[in-house]
């Protein structure tokens, strides 16, 4: 989780190859299957990163991102090759809370990334903005 927390610190300004391992299955709270491998799930990770503003910093809160709240991990349980992560952060007007439940391998890497959402509305709004960012991502 270490390596997670520093690439969020930093932005991943040499992409994600760091942490996620090349078969990882990424978990949408808005997909209704998993996407698969390496180049996916970094995709989403970036678009998230632009619509749930901001990354980790060393106070749990930074500034970033296109939206106007401060992403920051409010909780965390770790258990061996698992984590989860509460997070809270803010979609224009919208509060939004959530949790990562993330896995990796021996070597450290995500090989199984899941994203859920509260409250309806916040679902809502990161599905329109993430919409939004993978079309601009990829237009």
């Amino acid at each position: 989780m270490a390596r997670w927390k520093d690439g969020l610190r930093a932005g991943f300004p040499d992409g994600y190859d760091s942490v996620l391992h090349e078969n990882c299955e990424f978990y949408s709270p808005v997909l209704f299957k998993p996407l698969r491998g390496r180049e996916m799930t970094a995709m989403y990770l970036a678009a998230a990163g632009n619509v749930l503003p901001g990354g980790e910093s060393n106070d749990n809160a930074a500034p970033g991102g296109e939206g106007t709240g401060k992403f920051r991990y409010t909780k965390e349980v770790l258990d061996g090759h698992h984590a989860v992560l509460e997070f809270e952060t803010m979609v224009g007007d919208v509060s939004v809370n959530g949790v990562d439940i993330i896995t990796c391998d021996d070597d450290g890497m995500i090989t199984e990334f899941k994203v859920m959402l509260r409250p309806q509305r916040a679902v809502e709004s990161v599905r329109e903005g993430m919409a939004a960012m993978l079309e601009k991502m990829n237009g």
